[in-house]
């Protein structure tokens, strides 16, 4: 079967998950582009539907992974170009999206190392910030990120790629900020919240125990839940006329901080080159 037309039943209820509401009523979400899609493969995420069109592959290895896909049980669709565009969210569609099932991400079932490193953001607006913490979790080895009070979800097309499929490569939970810093505390994981209020400088911090970096909204910062039941305050200093720094950014310089305290001879690790 070949979808032709931009008002098939199909197209519409691909287009309605875009919206949070349509993902939360029926536990699914959207996938789209070959990277994404890959590490959604590689990580047993449960497609249900791929919906491919030939005419806007922009190499050769769309084949292997759509045999990949009806290997593990998705039900493989072709569109023609029109509908595709209509259901994609990007300028520069690949040819690829799927419906996935939505996977648990209960904080009880976080299963961390010991003296382990964690992201946690609180009530990050913007789904592109979200996508790309996650990305950065993952360049730096970090062990999980943990979503509180959520005003957008993980599962929003634009966090799926803005993290360009690292929603999948790095564990992931959403809580509620009390139910975390519990949470935290019982598994002996010191938590820094990073606020402009105080004067412990984030390079004087020391991460080399179980770890986890704090960060709130671009707007708000974080929560009086966090600035009080955090075992430390830390700051990034500050030069310009700027008085604060991109959410994702933040998160970044402060996690490579953590990579830096954290790390053995070059030889006993194995490192991976930037952009792979």
């Amino acid at each position: 079967m070949k979808i032709t037309s931009t008002q098939n039943p199909t197209v519409k209820d691909l287009v309605r998950l875009r919206k949070r509401r349509e993902r939360d009523a029926t536990g699914l979400f959207l996938i789209e582009g070959y990277r994404e899609l890959r590490r959604a493969l590689e990580a047993d995420i449960d497609l249900t539907h791929l919906y491919y069109c030939p005419d806007l592959f922009l190499g050769g290895n769309e084949p292997a992974l759509l045999d990949l896909a009806a290997s593990r049980g998705a039900r493989l669709i072709e569109m023609a170009e029109a509908p595709f565009r209509k259901v994609s969210y990007r300028d520069r569609p690949e040819g690829l999206i799927a419906k996935a099932r939505q996977f648990p991400v209960d904080l009880q079932r976080l299963v961390l190392p010991d003296h382990p490193l964690v992201l946690v953001v609180e009530s990050i607006e913007k789904p592109g910030n979200l996508g790309t913490m996650l990305r950065t979790a993952d360049a730096a080895g970090a062990d999980a990120v943990i979503v509180c009070d959520p005003t957008t979800d993980p599962f929003n097309p634009n966090v799926v790629r803005a993290s360009i499929g690292c929603l999948f490569t790095v564990p992931l939970a959403v809580a509620d900020t009390q139910s975390t810093v519990h949470s935290l505390r019982d598994r002996e994981i010191r938590s820094f919240a990073s606020t402009p209020s105080t004067n412990r400088l984030y390079w004087e911090a020391d991460y080399r125990v179980g770890s986890a970096i704090v960060v709130g909204s671009e707007q708000y910062g974080l929560s009086d839940a966090w600035l009080q039941g955090a075992d430390e305050r830390i700051r990034i200093p500050m030069a310009g006329d700027a008085d604060s720094l991109n959410a994702a950014m933040a998160a970044g310089i402060l996690l490579f901080e953590a990579v830096r305290q954290r790390m053995v001879p070059a030889g006993d690790r194995k490192e991976r080159t930037a952009g792979t």
